[in-house]
């Protein structure tokens, strides 16, 4: 007889034919198995022993498969939990994600993919899974008389893994309540395989969220696929996605894989999600549902196994209410929200943040000691409103940190122009000169109040607007040293349509001859 596996699981089902399948096919895989009928009957069992899964329906006869997870919350317990759910039924899909569940499965259950998931909830893969002698299994004689042969006796789960550290959760300075919520959120999200829709402005670290949740998940050491689904043409979006086979069009010269089998076993990040057309948004839906895709040219879809994780600076509920995003498919995307905030609503970071990037600065460039930042530069940077949140941090300080002649980053080496500030250069100086540990929270401007003046109504509106919008657009070219991109990021243009602009209203930044990129020089 073989040895019993050192993991153990509790099915929960109330129709028995289902539950003798399942037990029948676990046993298969080497687990040590124990099945209930019912709510009160599974907390029992759960009573007397810990378990390193528990699978259970939806549906029974004293209460829900979600009844069970509450209570397995309630108590503190570690075992992770699988959810059968009734096909098609979406809405209890998400809410067993929601309280606590690992995975879930529909109706009628395939039974690869069940023992897919079952192992990649025990952190294991199918072909490492023991297989036990079919001699160990209950014979028809046994199940018929219900006298089974005594099994050696269980061993307890082992502890569970360390959870391994994160270079990414590292890179997320700041202690900030708003970064602890989001640190806390990562680690928590990160033992399911709950769907999560990281959102935030552009710069705020979405994808260094997504890759945290990776990097302390048992995936960590499968692969982690990124994607920038608004940078693909929509023509090639699905054999980006799902791979193709030789032949299945002009060019397809061999077969290749896509993003999903790249991924599989690991977690596929999707970001910028809100941009994906909504031709694409269905067949996203149905891998999603399905935990298949089917390449370009083939006849068979493919099992995959990922975990997916998608970010946007979209408001994905406004696009829904738009009709530009599919609602099912954001309902399958939002089961758990993570929200990035921008760094000018956590200005108490930027100390922290500051020194993490510089030190990162000097580690690439082999530079020691690494540079610091000056107390006034730090004042200074506090007033700042950052419209391109960290990213826009790090590029200002891989500029200061070239034009700087020592160890100290001061004001003038940051390069900001005074054009973008709104307080007075008295309270910069009272700022400088307060106690050193200085709430950087507190630094951001309040406007001044502001006297209603009487200003008449123009005889030409079109005219009068041109010529508001044109003088908007000098005087972001100027603050930006003229430079095109950085101008139309600082009004939430891009350069096609700052060029477009520029073009109707006559702005000319020097010529035909002007790149337009002058502060890149």
């Amino acid at each position: 007889m073989a040895n019993p596996s050192h993991f153990s699981l509790l099915v929960v089902d109330d129709e028995p034919d289902l539950r003798t399948l399942y037990e029948l096919t676990l046993l298969r895989e080497g687990y040590d198995v124990e099945t209930a009928g019912s709510v009160e009957e599974a907390l029992l069992h759960l009573k007397d022993r810990t378990y390193s899964l528990v699978i259970t329906d939806m549906r029974l006869p004293d209460g829900t498969g979600l009844d069970l997870l509450r209570r397995l919350e309630e108590s503190g317990r570690r075992e992770k939990a699988i959810v059968i759910t009734a096909y098609g039924s979406a809405e209890n899909a998400v809410e067993a994600l929601k309280a606590g569940a690992y995975d879930y499965l529909t109706k009628p259950v395939d039974l690869k993919q069940f023992r897919a998931v079952v192992a990649s909830a025990l952190g294991r893969t199918p072909s490492t899974v023991p297989t036990m002698v079919p001699s160990s299994l209950p014979s028809e004689h046994e199940q018929a008389t219900g006298i089974v042969t005594p099994r050696p006796p269980r061993t307890a789960p082992p502890a569970a893994p360390v959870a391994p550290v994160s270079a990414a959760l590292n890179r997320m300075a700041g202690h900030s309540a708003a970064m602890q919520e989001v640190r806390l959120l990562v680690e928590k999200v990160a033992r399911s395989m709950a769907p999560v829709l990281v959102s935030g402005e552009s710069g705020t670290g979405k994808e260094l969220v997504a890759r945290a949740i990776h990097e302390v998940s048992p995936r960590s050491t499968q692969p982690f696929i990124a994607v920038n689904c608004s940078a693909i043409p929509e023509q090639l979006l699905e054999a980006e996605f799902f791979g193709y086979r030789k032949g299945a069009f002009t060019g397809a010269n061999d077969d290749r894989e896509g993003f999903f089998q790249a991924a599989n076993g690991g977690t596929l990040f999707l970001d910028e999600i809100g941009d994906l057309p909504l031709s694409m948004q269905s067949k996203l839906l149905r891998a999603i549902q399905e935990r298949s895709v089917r390449p370009v040219g083939a006849v068979n879809e493919q099992a995959v196994n990922v975990r997916l994780l998608s970010a946007t600076h979209k408001d994905l509920g406004a696009e829904v209410l738009a009709a530009r995003f599919r609602q099912d498919l954001y309902y399958r995307l939002n089961v758990i929200q993570i929200h990035v905030p921008p760094l000018r609503e956590r200005l108490e970071d930027l100390a922290t943040i500051s020194e993490h990037v510089l030190e990162r600065i000097a580690r690439d460039a082999n530079v020691s000691p690494a540079p610091r930042l000056a107390r006034d530069a730090l004042v200074h940077l506090a007033r700042y409103p950052f419209p391109g949140n960290v990213r826009e941090l790090e590029n200002l300080l891989h500029r200061a940190v070239a034009l700087s002649g020592g160890e100290a980053i001061d004001v003038f080496d940051l390069g900001l122009p005074e054009t973008v500030f709104t307080d007075s250069a008295a309270q910069e100086l009272d700022l400088i000169t307060e106690n050193t540990r200085i709430d950087l929270a507190a630094l951001a401007p309040e406007p001044a109040p502001v006297r209603p003046v009487e200003v008449p109504l123009p005889s030409d509106l079109a005219a009068y607007l041109d010529e508001v919008e044109r003088d908007i657009l000098l005087r972001a070219l100027e603050r930006h040293r003229f430079n095109r991109t950085a101008a139309g990021a600082s009004l939430g243009l891009s350069l096609r349509q700052m060029r477009y602009r520029m073009a109707r209203l006559n702005v000319s930044v020097g010529g035909d001859s002007f790149d337009g990129e002058r502060g890149n020089h």
